[in-house]
């Protein structure tokens, strides 16, 4: 790799005017810059990014860390994100945590070390409190999203997922299902417990009890799904609300697997609006959580330095799943 050293030894001058031509200083004489510049292109010099970002204290990359790349809802996100930060003139690093605490820990550290200029952050299944946070990243400036600590400083930005379980929950009410169960997610985490609200809160609306057996927590991929759908079956269920939709796939292969007619005598509604719920057969219906939007947001929110919470509104998708009454499709 060429450096400083190099591009200064073959012009005959200092290292540090060869820095200072670089940096485009005015104390150096503009032909000197002109063949600083030339014998850089010349001899395939690049700039050491890490190091240039430790001497200035800055840089413009913004670190994006989230738990899972291939789930639809985060790559959406990150190209809202990206959306705007390009534009601002940010670049972005992506990491992912693959839902493990000390790839977190390591990933928000490594960022920190990089001197990146912000992180957009959603905190993996593992994380049960935000006290790796902030020592890992010093006073980085931090925007949350989806899933946030609510004690930590900065902007936060969230689905209204209180709203959007209460309205699939009702919507399987209205479709006439009556022992209706969850595939509840892990409720250490906000936007589960949130949707755990919503659908509770919808059949005490609607004058049915709620069943806490009904409740079957840390499910959603879809092996956690399948098996949660056998053990709701087993407890007399006749639909599901799955704050997931990889885990309402997977109670979709359950009840085929045993001979039950969806959505005639099961209804299922999952979370998420993923690209499959639309591709299955019966197609599932799902409760859209507009990550494009969210990731925009979440780089505005870092752009103007907010605070508090934005709220991004959800949208309920009825397809075939859930569709007994034959309302409409979307």
């Amino acid at each position: 790799m060429v450096t400083i050293t190099d591009i200064a030894e073959a012009l005959g001058i200092t290292p540090s005017t060869v820095s200072r031509a670089l940096a485009g200083n005015p104390r150096v004489r503009e032909e000197t810059r002109r063949a600083v510049l030339e014998a850089a292109e010349r001899m395939g010099y690049e700039r050491n990014i890490m190091a240039s970002n430790l001497r200035r204290g800055r840089s413009d990359i913004v670190g994006i860390v989230v738990p899972r790349i291939n789930r639809e809802f985060f790559s959406n996100l990150i190209s809202g994100a990206e959306s705007i930060l390009g534009d601002a003139g940010y670049r972005a690093i992506i990491c992912q945590t693959h839902e493990e605490l000390d790839s977190e820990i390591q990933v928000l550290h490594t960022l920190s070390l990089h001197r990146v200029a912000g992180v957009l952050f959603s905190h993996c299944i593992d994380a049960t409190d935000s006290s790796h946070v902030l020592p890992a990243l010093g006073n980085i400036p931090l925007v949350q999203f989806d899933r946030v600590f609510s004690d930590l400083p900065g902007a936060k930005v969230v689905g209204a997922n209180f709203e959007g379980a209460y309205e699939a929950t009702t919507h399987l009410i209205l479709s006439g299902y009556r022992r209706i169960g969850t595939l509840a997610g892990y409720l250490n985490i906000g936007v589960y417990s949130d949707r755990l609200r919503g659908y509770r809160k919808a059949l005490e609306d609607n004058g049915i009890p709620y069943d806490e057996s009904l409740v079957f927590p840390d499910s959603i991929f879809r092996e956690s799904g399948y098996t949660a759908c056998h053990l709701a079956l087993d407890a007399g269920c006749d639909a599901l609300y799955s704050a997931g939709d990889f885990s309402a796939l997977g109670a979709l292969d359950a009840l085929k697997e045993r001979g039950i007619s969806v959505p005639d005598d099961f209804g299922i509604v999952g979370t998420a609006n993923e690209f499959f719920t639309a591709l299955t057969s019966p197609s599932i219906s799902s409760v859209g959580q507009r990550p494009y939007d969210m990731g925009r947001e979440a780089a505005l929110a870092f752009l103007e330095r907010r605070e508090g919470v934005t709220v991004i509104p959800m949208e309920l998708h009825i397809r075939q799943s859930s569709n007994r009454n034959n309302i409409w499709l979307k």
